[in-house]
């Protein structure tokens, strides 16, 4: 089995001490509620004041539900329906004097549009100067990009200096004038508009300064509706639905979301499965096993995994596998031996990479998928190209057995073990470093997708969360697996990574909600301990285990009648790893590759 101990042998263990218009109009019906003097909220009655509530909670302002239907429809391009809404409905979208504004502003009437919104109504003066800025800076950076340069001089000096608002754009402004036409184009750009449709960017803009109650704002509805779903998401203790969210019904998941159901084992290694990897597109699984072989499986249309190549030439067991950034190729790491890169789709060894008189003990790609890094048996970190050649080498782990290492996807940032309880997040950059000091020994850690948390397992029976993004804050704790001593891997999981999986020395898998720390699931099923966990990147549902009983379960939803398929002797596939009938084996020995 391998020990944990200092005093025993290396092994896998050794690692620390679109909708029609007239659709639309029958969908108004839907408002109206079944009686015999019809809908007051269709066509308003002379005494229905502004204040008119409408919803059963009474809390939308009709005027104000309306106006932003009425907005949607015409930002939908539905310019008929809206019109008839507003018609039908006797509340309009913009006053006439509003309209007036867009239209001058859609025009280039600059002053007059100026005219027009100091007619508007606003009572704070900040609003009317800011807005009137923005017009103004369109009307400098058009005059200019019409050669009309003593125009823009004298729209800068006399119009939008004397408001006193953005002295620093002001500036900017001032400095296109005595640039290249590029910078006029520059212009635009700062402000956040392109020059073919300013405009009508300049209106957006113009909206986000005016009140919503002058020019409802863009996507206002589609906002509302985006807000309502995030909070039911959010409020889903259990969400992990792979369909997206509906807006005819409330969300709510279930426990049975969560793949908590064995609905395959993997049989093809034969000694202990120490690791296990889904690829980036979530289309691979790759394995090691302590039988010295690295496998590729399949997950095909159906959900099914098939074995596709086998992997074999390492002389010691296989610690680890590690995609490259598009999924063509695989490292696979012998036990303080030599790397060896795979092509996917072939199987055949494209490399093997090897440091004389020292073992490689972790591997790891960059994000440029031209570069691959690993931990050695001196402590220290190199860095190859594909062809073999070392780039660079630094110090890393001082005292740790722990290989385990992780890259941030910009490539600027290396975690990687310091001493036995901390790790270090090193900035390739800047050569800072700052440190994550934990009281007990560390013996594995994996890195979040968004690379903004590290989850780091422990001795002492614990996951801790770490958050990353600057000085480095324990945010959660999960407990409860058993593990006393081995190398026991977790994982973050699910839709959103919302959740955290990892194995345990019980042959259980054990699955938290990522923020609340509960224990929500228990899978039993493996006959020995659990030592790696992959969640599906691609696909929620789908969850693999590997154990020292030799196999690899996949785990999804429970479903009725559902058969577990067993991928082993039974189909083909032999206890050996040899497959004649849908996987190949293929053998590598190093001398052709390099």
């Amino acid at each position: 089995m391998g020990g944990f101990e200092d005093d025993e042998p290396p092994s896998k263990r050794a690692r620390a001490s679109s909708v029609e218009p007239a659709s639309l109009l029958d969908s108004f019906s839907c408002l109206k509620p079944a009686a015999p003097l019809g809908s007051t909220m269709a066509r308003p009655l002379p005494s229905q004041g502004k204040e008119v509530m409408v919803g059963s909670k009474g809390v939308i302002k009709r005027d104000e539900f309306v106006r932003i239907i009425t907005k949607a429809l015409y930002s939908l391009g539905y310019e008929k329906s809206g019109a008839v809404l507003e018609e039908e409905s006797g509340i309009t979208l913009h006053s006439p004097t509003v309209n007036l504004f867009r239209r001058q502003v859609l025009d280039g009437n600059w002053d007059s549009a100026v005219v027009t919104l100091k007619k508007v109504g606003l009572l704070d003066e900040n609003i009317v100067k800011s807005a009137i800025f923005l017009i103004l800076e369109q009307k400098f950076l058009e005059l200019l990009r019409n050669d009309n340069v003593m125009g823009a001089i004298r729209t800068l000096q006399s119009e939008i200096t004397p408001l006193g608002v953005n002295k620093k754009r002001v500036h900017e402004l001032s400095g296109c004038i005595i640039s290249s036409p590029q910078h006029v184009l520059l212009g635009f750009s700062k402000l956040g508009i392109e020059s073919s449709n300013s405009r009508l960017k300049l209106l957006e803009e113009l909206q986000k300064v005016l009140p919503p109650t002058v020019m409802v704002p863009e996507r206002r509805l589609e906002n509302l509706l985006e807000q309502a779903l995030t909070v039911q998401r959010e409020a889903c203790y259990f969400h992990n639905s792979i369909d997206g969210l509906s807006l005819y019904t409330d969300h709510h998941c279930g426990k049975d979301q969560l793949p908590s159901c064995t609905v395959q084992v993997l049989r093809a290694h034969r000694d202990e499965v120490w690791f296990l990897q889904f690829s980036n597109n979530g289309k691979y699984l790759a394995s090691a096993s302590n039988d010295k072989s690295a496998i590729i499986w399949k997950v095909d249309e159906d959900g099914e995994l098939l074995l596709k190549h086998t992997l074999t030439g390492h002389d010691k067991p296989v610690m680890m596998v590690a995609w490259s950034p598009d999924d063509c190729q695989l490292l696979t790491c012998g036990m303080e031996e030599v790397i060896r890169r795979w092509d996917v789709e072939s199987g055949k060894c494209l490399h093997v990479y090897e440091k004389s008189g020292i073992g490689l003990i972790s591997c790891g790609w960059f994000p440029d998928g031209k570069h691959i890094l690993s931990g050695l048996t001196d402590h220290n970190f190199c860095l190859w190209d594909l062809d073999g050649k070392e780039v660079d080498c630094w110090k890393g782990q001082r005292s740790s057995k722990t290989s385990d290492f992780a890259v941030s996807k910009d490539g600027k940032l290396i975690i990687s073990m310091n001493r036995e309880s901390t790790i270090r997040l090193f900035d390739r950059e800047t050569k800072q470093e700052r440190l994550i000091e934990e009281d007990n020994t560390i013996t594995s850690f994996s890195l979040s997708e968004d690379g903004d948390f590290l989850l780091v397992n422990l001795i002492s029976e614990a996951i801790h969360l770490w958050n990353i993004r600057s000085c480095p804050i324990r945010v959660n704790r999960y407990a409860g697996h058993k593990r006393s001593r081995f190398v026991i891997r977790s994982c973050f999981g699910g839709s959103e990574q919302a959740f955290i999986a990892s194995g345990s020395e019980d042959s259980q898998i054990y699955i938290w909600h990522r923020a609340t720390g509960d224990l929500i699931e228990t899978l039993p099923g493996h006959t020995g301990t659990v030592n790696c966990v992959s969640w599906n990147p691609a696909n929620p549902h789908m969850l693999a285990s590997a154990s020292d009983d030799h196999t690899i379960r996949i785990w999804g939803l429970k479903k009725a009648n559902l058969k577990r398929k067993d991928v082993g002797s039974s189909n083909g596939i032999y206890a050996n790893g040899n497959t004649p009938s849908n996987g190949v084996v293929h053998q590598c020995n190093g001398n052709s590759s390099k």
